[in-house]
């Protein structure tokens, strides 16, 4: 369905009405922006708690049975090395695991603490900030401040598309919004009366012109389209697709873009907050994280090798499981890294154990790393970004030294 170009429609298409994606763990919303360097990163961020405990096991410990005697059943799960296996739902991941090109870090949460609100969670995570700042109050993300950093990133070279903007690229430096589920058409009377419109208004006239490209880009073919495909058979094909494709679909456009200017990307997916039934409620979210990375590696061909993709959560799990077979919300968690330019096949991160006396308030994961400096380190690895520049701007009070480096 072709979308009415209201004047509030063009403000919110535009990013110039502003809404929080990260209050909801069921919006999943992609943002794209260009840089002039080779690399590429793509942070995902999993709204609801991922329980790192059960997507990276630690199975080699006999207290891992005791803490959660149901969850700890369920299957075959893949070795990861001899103390630590991966969810067997995430079986389809083995052969990343196996090239060098999938690992995880254990024990690492954002320096949130105590009040477990995943509203609260995701914008301390996405903000980049420590909680010396207070929750809520700093609304640009860490992405965006690494951008402003950069010269040579602009409109031009910003590629916008979609609805929402995550708080983690919101800010100063252009970028933009795409989602599957939005369609724009312009004719040419359309065109020129946008034109008209918004011609003496230099803000809307910038948004004008973002949204002829944008009507460009879907209706040629090309430009990652197969041939023969128009931009409104991939739209169709993507309004059509049901939920369990919805992250396939982003990861898909992300990689298409990321092939040309495009070089950092963001997206969420939601449904990992399992307080109940967590033994199957877990699968969907893990096989939307499996069909995104696969489609990552898949889509950006020769260029994976220069990727290096964060997957992300706002905090962990409790240790044990509680009376519904789920979990609660707790503190640390997993980080996923993936991409060619990582040295995946592997588990990074102090393990603190999970014995008595080695739980955080007796009932969480106790943190070892800081999710904020592995980030940190990445971009320095990719982008050349220096250290000050990452510890005092781009996360305001980060010590790198509770991090390192997961590259290649």
């Amino acid at each position: 369905m072709t979308q009415s170009l209201s004047r509030r429609n063009f403000l919110i298409r535009t990013g110039l009405v502003g809404c929080s994606a990260a209050a909801s763990p069921f919006v999943t919303p992609m943002t794209l922006a260009a840089a002039p360097w080779d690399n590429r990163l793509v942070v995902i961020i999993l709204r609801g708690a991922m329980d790192g405990l059960d997507l990276v096991r630690p199975e080699g410990d006999p207290e891992y049975q005791w803490l959660r005697p149901t969850l700890a059943e369920g299957g075959p799960t893949t070795p990861l090395d001899d103390y630590f296996t991966l969810n067997r739902h995430a079986s389809a991941l083995a052969p990343m695991i196996r090239a060098g090109e999938l690992g995880f870090v254990h024990a690492v949460s954002t320096p949130y603490r105590d009040k477990r609100s995943h509203f609260d969670g995701q914008d301390l995570l996405e903000s980049g900030t420590g909680m010396d700042v207070a929750i809520g109050a700093r609304r640009d993300g860490w992405l965006n401040r690494m951008l402003q950093s950069v010269p040579g990133t602009s409109a031009q070279t910003a590629f916008a598309v979609g609805r929402e903007d995550l708080i983690v690229l919101s800010g100063a430096a252009p970028v933009s919004n795409w989602s599957p589920d939005s369609r724009l058409d312009l004719s040419p009377q359309g065109r020129r009366l946008l034109e008209a419109m918004y011609h003496d208004d230099p803000v809307f006239r910038a948004a004008g012109d973002e949204a002829m490209m944008l009507a460009d880009l879907l209706h040629v073919s090309g430009d990652g389209l197969a041939e023969g495909e128009t931009g409104d058979d991939m739209m169709a094909a993507m309004a059509s697709a049901n939920k369990s494709a919805r992250a396939k679909s982003l990861a898909a456009f992300a990689a298409d873009r990321l092939n040309e200017e495009t070089r950092i990307a963001a997206f969420s997916i939601g449904g990992w907050d399992t307080h109940r039934t967590q033994l199957n409620g877990i699968k969907r979210p893990i096989d939307e994280l499996a069909d995104a990375l696969v489609t990552l590696k898949s889509g950006l061909g020769r260029n994976w090798s220069k990727t290096a993709v964060l997957a992300m959560t706002e905090f962990g799990r409790t240790a044990r499981e509680n009376g519904s077979r789920g979990t609660d919300h707790g503190t640390a968690g997993a980080m996923v890294i993936a991409g060619g330019a990582v040295r995946g096949g592997k588990v990074f991160g102090r393990w603190p154990g999970i014995g008595e006396g080695q739980l955080y308030s007796d009932r969480d994961l106790m943190p070892t790393g800081d999710v904020r400096a592995y980030a940190a380190h990445t971009m320095r690895g990719l982008f050349g970004l220096n250290r000050p520049l990452l510890e005092d701007s781009i996360f305001p009070g980060l010590d790198m030294k509770d991090g390192g480096s997961i590259l290649g």
